[in-house]
């Protein structure tokens, strides 16, 4: 302990400057700092002592000593200069100070000085005793948490610290004290309010007023955060004397509002003992904390609130805070429900809600988002958050005044998900910040069967919110009224400090995991406690009657009401008879459907632009629009080529990027850019964010200076997070379905890290959710020789996932053919091997109908390769996406002569057509482009095979046999043409790998296959 800390706090400053000295250095040491060497005070002379420790120095000498020491340390006594410099390396009380040799006799007036409370003490005893008591009040702030009575079983399961803490009236000799100085007086430290409106408390006083605030439900965790004004906020919430009244309405409210929590689960109990519904029995005051948040927010201005929460109690809290009808809550339970919508549908526990409805505290309108979340508990919480800074994007929200984020937690998964460490770090993040969220931990002391021993290292599941220095503010589940205290302080720290903040409800779990579960197996001691254990309704009503708030009659009419309720709920759920899911949507967005949920067209217009406007958005692209801006002098090369490109009228991937990109934007369409470097690009190529290499910190984007009035282009790069950012791309891409979000891997492998995203919300979430969503990922992808790392964005794995029937022709319209496959499908995925049908999927992907998941594997060597690129006339009006690329070269004229037809994707294109052009068998060998690998198009793919009837037909690929695309085409292409006719393989072998470490290895495969895909006679001899 640096007992100097405590040194400005106990001492009157004398003049103004040693005034605001002594107040910088306060704050400095209040924030965590040490000392720092002050500024000389120029109006103040230091007087010099021979002898100044005397009995009975007046208190305003050892200030002149402390602030001449500070401007000087040799303008003061030796003995004076020892004890400081003592104190601030941290020598504990009683050891600071050494006395010298006697010098002089005392000065006249010093010796006896009469102390506060009649006492002659030494000027030693006066200094150690204040610092005695500062270091008291300070281990309460600090540690006082660690004995609050915060656990409702008196378990003592919370933390595992066994340090002991050292507070409490029988440890003050730990401080250089002792009884005597119980009923002593002394000046209270400005870093604490327990003395209200008083300066000065006996030690007894303020050692029971520390208890008080810091040792009973309640503990809070916030001496870590290094912002004086922070944590003083928070000693005068927590420290003030009666701080923590409630009027009778107050409390009345609060326990109608714990009957509801409880009955309904009891409700639930009765009707369908033997489901599974992960009730909230044991942290009943979850219902009444979330709604008192609610309230405060809503007082403070916010009109929107989003929330996430793992799968306890959210049938409670659809039913108690999002106010979702009671009957159709109810009729989910019924097995015989019949689903009305498309897709699988999700169990009751996963599934989300919206609606906007008064709240009756604010009298103010409050929209509320439950989002749905699947078993991967965590997994919402960057989903939320991308929402959330959607919505405050939407409607010009920049401080986050309006629409705010509620997360809740279990206690083993807040531990234990990386993805809230991930979350966590985006929270201050100036594209990624959603300016404050309200974490609430719903701390069952358990892991499914998991001690928190074995869970966690940490003594708290919720230490990982000290990353960003949140206030931690625990609380006992079973105290409802420091629960809503707690919890409007939580609201009130983020309406005025806009940062994240966490309530941990430490609890129990009266049942096991889920209703099914037997407990007792593994928790033995802690399930006999719990049957043990009266419920925090009935202990809170008991309280209230005692104290006359309520009678027993007005309680148990308010049960019976609400028990009325559920039944007529209940009688009503028996007529549904089928399931809407809709009816669940968390993010509906008005006006993109027809009112029966249905798209208002199934076509889908040209995706071309006219000359004109490519060539503007290609001379912005090849400029810098700022004055006296200074770029790079490789960049500068760059825009230069660029600018050749379009006077060429031609455009490499990175133009062509940068044409679907503006002229989205012209028309009012909001882009949003997102991942690791894509200001620059992983490969050095798009540059959408100039810098200025004189003036720091200026930089320049041109995208948005396409228009007058065009939408704005947001281009960010992103923590090195792949789960946390996917998911809050998502979760930004539910809001509204007029914005094209993208996220891109820095190399395409890179999504495996956020495959949870992937698997549960991005894939399935339509037939899960009926919730459509318009993301592209955009995933770098090409055999490169580069190594088996960042070569293979795993195609096969998005392939296996597609809901297509491989062994199905789809019987749809010619006109409408691709479009409507578009619509079946839950995602799109299409690998591109031109710049302009790039620039087309990315344009096709706004102007379609309706939103499908776009997954887009990029290329890498071809943002340079001189063949990859495309005309302006492929981007005209009139032209749309080819999900097919046909041979256009000799082959087309003389169909019937060509023996071998390869199909293939992407990057391998333009080796094969090297190696035709090189073997001379331009017209026997035709190269069929499959651009759109799902929905495959059948009906392209069946004019060619027609075309080339009297052709053998290939699949080749760079990728391995066991990789790739080959399983996902093969039994497609079979579907396609006549069964007599074979589908061969030219690629690389099956391998665990995705590519080999060693150039010459690489290019040797790649020669091998290539060799394969032109031998004519190869497959024939095989057959």
């Amino acid at each position: 302990m640096h007992h100097l800390r405590t040194t400005v706090a106990i001492l009157r400053p004398i003049t103004a400057n040693q005034k605001a000295q002594g107040l910088l250095q306060a704050r400095r040491l209040a924030a965590g700092g040490a000392l720092s060497t002050p500024e000389p005070m120029r109006s103040y002379t230091a007087p010099v002592s021979a002898e100044p420790f005397l009995n009975g120095t007046s208190c305003n000498y050892v200030e002149e000593m402390y602030y001449a020491w500070l401007e000087n340390p040799r303008s003061v006594h030796k003995s004076w200069d020892i004890f400081f410099r003592n104190a601030n390396s941290g020598a504990p009380p009683g050891a600071a100070y050494h006395s010298p040799p006697p010098l002089v006799a005392a000065a006249p007036g010093l010796a006896n000085a009469q102390l506060k409370g009649g006492a002659h003490r030494s000027v030693e005893k006066l200094v150690e005793d204040h610092l005695a008591v500062q270091s008291l009040v300070r281990a309460y702030q600090v540690r006082g948490h660690h004995i609050a009575k915060l656990d409702p079983l008196n378990l003592n399961v919370v933390g595992f610290d066994e340090a002991p803490v050292m507070v409490g009236m029988k440890q003050v000799a730990f401080y250089g004290l002792d009884e005597s100085d119980l009923d002593q007086v002394f000046r209270l430290p400005t870093t604490t309010f327990i003395g209200g409106s008083e300066s000065a408390l006996s030690l007894r006083q303020i050692i029971h007023r520390l208890e008080m605030a810091y040792c009973q439900s309640i503990g809070v965790e916030f001496m870590f955060i290094n912002d004086l004004e922070q944590c003083q906020w928070i000693r005068q919430k927590f420290e003030s004397p009666g701080v923590m009244q409630f009027s009778l309405e107050e409390k009345r409210t609060l326990l109608a509002r714990m009957v509801r929590s409880t009955r309904f689960e009891e409700f639930l109990q009765r009707k369908w003992s033997s489901e599974k519904r992960f009730g909230l029995e044991g942290c009943e005051s979850l219902i009444p904390a979330l709604k008192t948040i609610i309230d405060k927010s809503s007082m403070n201005g916010v009109d929107n609130i989003i929330m996430g929460m793992p799968h306890r109690g959210r049938l409670n809290v659809l039913a108690n805070v999002i106010r979702k009808e009671l009957e159709q809550i109810f009729c989910q339970f019924d097995s015989k429900l019949e689903a009305a919508d498309e897709g699988s549908g999700d169990v009751k526990y996963h599934l989300g809600m919206y609606h906007r409805r008064t709240n009756r505290v604010s009298d103010r309108n409050i929209t509320l988002s439950l989002m749905a979340n699947p078993s991967h508990l965590e997994a919402v919480d960057p989903v939320v958050q991308g929402k959330t800074k959607a919505e405050q994007f939407y409607c010009g929200d920049t401080e986050g005044n309006r629409v705010m984020s509620i997360l809740l937690h279990g206690d083993a998964a807040f531990a234990g998900q990386g993805v809230v460490y991930e979350t966590f770090h985006l929270s201050d993040l100036p594209s990624y910040t959603t300016h404050g969220t309200i974490h609430v931990v719903v701390n069952n002391q358990i892991g499914f069967t998991t001690d928190p021993r074995m869970a966690r290292s940490s003594s708290y599941p919720t230490d990982v919110a000290k990353v960003v220095n949140a206030p931690i503010f625990h609380v006992n589940a079973d105290d409802p009224e420091a629960v809503m205290y707690v919890c409007n302080v939580a609201a009130e720290w983020r309406a005025t400090f806009h940062k994240d903040v966490v309530v941990d409800l430490v609890c129990y779990r009266r049942n096991g995991h889920n209703e099914m579960d037997e407990p007792m197996f593994t928790q033995p001691l802690m399930y006999k406690q719990i049957k043990k254990q009266k419920g925090v309704m009935q202990k809170y009503a008991d309280r209230l009657i005692t104290e006359g708030v309520v009678s027993r009659q007005d309680y148990e009419e308010d049960i019976s009401n609400y028990d009325q309720i559920c039944e007529e709920a209940h009688a009503r759920s028996k007529d549904e008879k089928i399931l809407h899911i809709k009816h669940w949507l968390d993010s509906p967005w008005p006006g993109f459907f027809k009112p029966d949920g249905q798209p208002k067209s199934m076509s889908c217009p040209s995706t071309g632009l006219p000359e004109d406007e490519l060539g503007h958005i290609g001379k912005i692209a090849s400029s810098v629009p700022l004055e006296d801006f200074t770029v790079h002098g490789g960049l500068s090369r760059i825009l230069k080529g660029r600018e050749a490109m379009v006077d060429q009228r031609v455009c490499d991937w990175a133009l062509g990027e940068y044409m679907a990109f503006g002229s989205l934007l012209k028309e009012g369409t909001h882009v949003r850019l997102s991942g690791q470097d894509v200001e620059r690009g992983t490969f050095s190529h798009r540059h959408h964010v100039l810098h200025d290499q004189n003036v720091d910190k200026r930089t320049c984007i041109p995208m948005n200076h396409i228009a007058p009035n065009q939408a704005p282009y947001t281009v960010c790069n992103s923590s090195l997070s792949e789960y946390g950012v996917l998911g809050f791309e998502l979760g930004f891409a539910m809001a509204s379905p007029n914005a094209l979000v993208l996220w891109e891997a820095q190399f395409g492998d890179f999504h495996n890290t956020a495959q949870c995203i992937i698997d549960q919300f991005i894939s399935p979430g339509q037939a899960k959710w009926v919730r459509q969503n318009g993301i592209v990922l955009l995933l770098p992808h090409g055999m490169e020789g580069m190594g088996p790392e960042h070569s293979s964005a795993r195609p096969e794995r998005f392939l296996q996932m597609c809901n297509e029937d491989p062994d199905a022709f789809p019987r749809f319209s010619t006109e409408e053919f691709a479009v409507r496959q578009l619509y079946d499908c839950n995602w799109i995925i299409v690998n591109c091997s031109t710049p302009a049908n790039y620039f087309h999927v990315l344009r096709r992907q706004i102007l379609l109908p309706f939103r499908k998941p776009l997954i887009v594997f990029t290329p890498k060597s071809l943002l340079r390769h001189p063949e990859a690129k495309s005309s302006f006339d492929d981007m005209l009006p009139g032209t749309h996406f080819q999900r097919v690329i046909p041979d256009r070269g000799p082959v087309s004229d003389k169909p019937e002569g060509v023996r071998r037809l390869v199909f293939c994707t992407g990057k391998v294109y333009y080796d094969l057509i090297r190696e035709r052009k090189d073997r001379g068998m331009d017209d026997t060998v035709a190269i069929t482009r499959i651009e759109q690998l799902s929905p495959f198009p059948f009906d392209q793919v069946k004019e060619e095979t027609d075309r080339y009837s009297n052709a053998d037909l290939v699949w080749c690929q760079e990728e391995h046999k066991n990789q790739g695309y080959y399983d996902y085409v093969k039994p497609r292409l079979r579907t396609t043409v006549n069964s007599s006719r074979l589908v061969w393989y030219a690629g690389r072998g099956p391998t665990a790998a995705p590519a080999t470490g060693n150039k010459a290895a690489h290019l040797v495969e790649l020669q091998r296959f290539l060799d394969t895909a032109f031998n004519l006679d190869a497959f024939t001899k095989q057959s």
